[in-house]
């Protein structure tokens, strides 16, 4: 690649070359005829002379010999102990007694993934995958939520009275649809995660995705109980929704709607004291609205879940 401040491309460190060994131009003059310096034409010209046209392309910065490079057997144990413990460079070079930018360079230099890039439980890259149109799969998930009693809880009085105020709240249970294209969502609070439940609410969803021009084909879902069952199987039939289960102890595999509900804890249950159920659920709507069409979302490029829905976001007002 060439620098953006080079003054010669390889055409012209080829004409400057050739003018300078074929017709015995002076370097200088060549040198002021291309703008650039005596050194600089007579590195071009010397370089053409002993290895023609593949000696003008430029060449790495990096030195034939690293005397003072780390051991390969230092490196080793660091490699070795990051896929063992699954530390940071500050950590190995705690534990190798190596400068931590030494350890991250080792990390680089094999190319390691960051550690926010690899899965938790085993180490490994996490794969990512998106489906290429809406509607192509959905992901469902429920979410258990305590709820507020009237007055408020521990965040709005403390965890004495709070814990005292709580008693007989019971939970709200997010039902969740998220599109795994668009990552437009839809939620409602039901009682309950029961077959019937979770079978009347993929309906209501199906019909309210169908409302904004994507169809339903697959629906992911965990291993739970209620998903199992044959209502959610003949409810899927009728529907003409195909349904797929993740792999038992893998949530990962659903991570979609699983991040989607952390942005809800964060963003909408737990982002401001509630002094009850009701004004909290109250707040949802709007939160959920803004999540839809006007939040950027960073797992598509900063763009808002509507916009990537066909004409979707010109039809909201």
């Amino acid at each position: 690649m060439i620098h953006r401040n080079a003054p010669l491309t390889p055409t012209g460190r080829l004409r400057l070359a050739q003018c300078v060994v074929e017709d015995g131009w002076p370097l200088r003059r060549a040198a002021e005829r291309f703008q650039v310096s005596h050194t600089t034409a007579a590195r071009w010209a010397h370089r053409y002379r002993h290895h023609g046209t593949a000696g003008l392309h430029d060449r790495s910065s990096r030195p034939h010999r690293s005397p003072r490079r780390t051991p390969t057997a230092l490196e080793a144990q660091v490699l070795r102990r990051r896929r063992e413990h699954r530390i940071g460079p500050l950590r190995l070079a705690a534990r190798t007694g190596i400068a931590a930018s030494t350890a991250h360079r080792i990390l680089q230099r094999h190319h390691m993934p960051p550690l926010a890039a690899c899965d938790r439980a085993t180490g490994e890259p996490v794969r990512r995958y998106e489906h290429s149109r809406p509607g192509e799969l959905v992901h469902i998930d429920v979410k258990k939520l305590g709820r507020i009693p009237d007055g408020g809880g521990h965040k709005k009085l403390g965890r004495a009275a709070g814990r005292k105020n709580r008693t007989g709240t019971g939970y709200a249970y997010l039902h969740t649809a998220l599109d795994d294209h668009t990552r437009l969502a839809y939620t409602e609070n039901l009682p309950d995660e029961t077959a019937p439940t979770c079978a009347a609410f993929l309906t209501r969803a199906t019909a309210w995705f169908a409302a904004r021009g994507v169809t339903v084909q697959r629906v992911l879902t965990d291993n739970a109980w209620a998903y199992s069952k044959n209502t959610w199987r003949q409810t899927c039939q009728d529907l003409g929704i195909s349904p797929r289960w993740t792999r038992p102890w893998r949530p990962q595999t659903n991570g979609k709607v699983e991040r989607f509900h952390r942005t809800l804890l964060d963003e909408w249950a737990y982002q401001r004291p509630y002094t009850s159920e009701s004004e909290r659920q109250a707040a949802f709507p709007g939160w959920l609205d803004w999540y839809n069409y006007h939040r950027p979302h960073t797992g598509i490029s900063g763009q808002t879940p509507a916009s990537r829905v066909t004409n979707l976001s010109g039809q909201h007002t």
